[in-house]
């Protein structure tokens, strides 16, 4: 086999170093392109955030932390009754230095009467209104009279039929007596002659047993005029009754005073009233106004601080400025085992045409008598130093209305105790919040810890 020749082995080590050189050179182009920089991923690169989640995540719960800390107030106004305390604007009046004891009672006529018919029947006529002052003895009512005046009527024809009888039964005692006479006399005359000799005695016998027949029958006849004239007696007697009964259809004015209640009306139903009973039963209620005072209950412990005849003030609660003057006028000598209180009464002083009975007032015990000139000092109104906070640079304070508390903008003047006189402002009596915190707000649910 001939082997190759000289040219044959120049191509084969030519070829080989030519392919070796191709490998080389394109191992060099994959290193170089290596290292290139690509400037398109360098951008997308620097486009993609980095991961900051965690940084994010912390900082939202700290937010939230902080949100829901001072958020959590108004969550707890808006859902759930903040718990507060009350405390009371007040009047305050120059007897307050004096004042030794303070009750509430309601204003009652000492002087009073509840007419009311004793026997049933409708009403006729009425001849009075409510607020109208009565004599004692003028008619208020009439009720309706058509069935007694029958009655009487028919006892009156019973009463006559009874005279009659009794007229019947006169004239046969007079006749029976005369009858008695008449032979009485001749069995006296026939008793001579049979003496004499004249007349037999069994005539005088038979006169005698007459008059005593006649006798008996005189005391029959007496007998029966007397059950007469009392059946008389007993049937007028029973007219008057009626009469009475009649009289008693008209109800008068006992006393002199006002008519506090509404009459009944016409056609109205009226009975007696039963004792004991305080419901109104459809009478008429009168009341000597000269008379009103004030009924108050003080606690047995604090009796020793009133004495009839100390002084006193007296506010309505109808009309809480005004201050009227009293006295103690009788301490009740009965004691309320079951409140542990007794009753007082306290007259009027300065008595004022707007009294009514059944007025609620306010009775402060003094220790020592207000003069004129005292009792013109109008009163001043106090609110307490607590109550009053700052709403915006200005003075307000809350008022309780229900469950909800409403702000009102106060203006105060001089200092008072504890307190400070109000210019202008809610009126005396009012609720309003003590010690009102910060977070409280215009129209914010309450709880008072008084209430629940």
């Amino acid at each position: 086999m001939a082997g190759p020749g000289p040219g044959a082995g120049n191509i084969g080590k030519r070829g080989g170093s030519r392919y070796s050189d191709v490998v080389m050179a394109d191992d060099l182009s994959a290193n170089l392109a290596a290292l290139r920089i690509d400037r398109n991923k360098k951008t997308e690169r620097a486009q993609k955030p980095r991961s900051y989640g965690w940084v994010i995540g912390v900082a939202f719960a700290v937010a939230s932390a902080v949100g829901a800390a001072k958020a959590w107030p108004m969550l707890q106004a808006a859902v759930f009754k903040t718990e507060v305390q009350t405390t009371v604007i007040a009047e305050v009046s120059p007897a307050q230095a004096s004042v030794e004891l303070t009750a509430s009672g309601y204003v009652d006529a000492d002087r009073s009467s509840n007419i009311a018919p004793k026997v049933p029947g409708r009403v006729a006529a009425v001849h009075v209104r409510q607020g109208q002052k009565v004599k004692a003895g003028d008619v208020l009512v009439e009720l309706d009279p058509s069935d007694d005046r029958a009655s009487i009527m028919a006892a009156r024809g019973q009463v006559a039929a009874a005279l009659a009888q009794a007229k019947g039964a006169e004239a046969r005692v007079a006749t029976a007596e005369a009858q008695l006479a008449e032979v009485q006399l001749q069995a006296d005359r026939e008793g001579k002659l049979a003496q004499a000799g004249v007349s037999a005695s069994s005539v005088v016998d038979d006169l005698k047993a007459r008059v005593t027949s006649l006798g008996q029958l005189v005391n029959a006849a007496k007998a029966e005029q007397r059950a007469a004239e009392a059946n008389v007696g007993a049937l007028s007697a029973q007219v008057k009754v009626l009469e009475t009964g009649l009289r008693n259809l008209t109800l008068v004015a006992p006393i002199d005073g006002t008519v506090v209640n509404q009459p009944p009306q016409i056609g109205e139903y009226l009975g007696p009233q039963p004792a004991g009973v305080s419901v109104d039963m459809g009478g008429i209620r009168i009341a000597d106004f000269s008379t009103l005072l004030i009924e108050t209950d003080i606690p047995e412990i604090r009796l020793s601080q009133v004495k009839v005849g100390g002084p006193a003030e007296i506010v309505l609660d109808a009309y809480p400025t005004k201050r009227l003057r009293g006295t103690v006028k009788e301490i009740t000598p009965e004691v309320d085992r079951a409140k542990a209180t007794v009753m007082v009464k306290v007259a009027f002083v300065d008595m004022a045409d707007t009294v009514l009975p059944d007025m609620s007032a306010r009775v402060s015990f003094l220790s020592e008598a207000l003069d004129e000139a005292a009792m013109k000092e109008p009163p001043k109104t106090v609110v307490p130093g607590a109550a009053v906070t700052e709403r915006g640079g200005a003075k307000v304070v809350f008022v309780l209305e229900g469950d909800r508390v409403r702000m009102v903008p106060v203006k105060l003047g001089p200092a008072f105790g504890s307190g400070f006189e109000l210019q202008s402002g809610p009126r005396p009596g009012t609720q309003v919040i003590s010690a009102p915190a910060l977070e409280l707000k215009d129209g914010q649910k309450v709880k008072s810890s008084e209430g629940e």
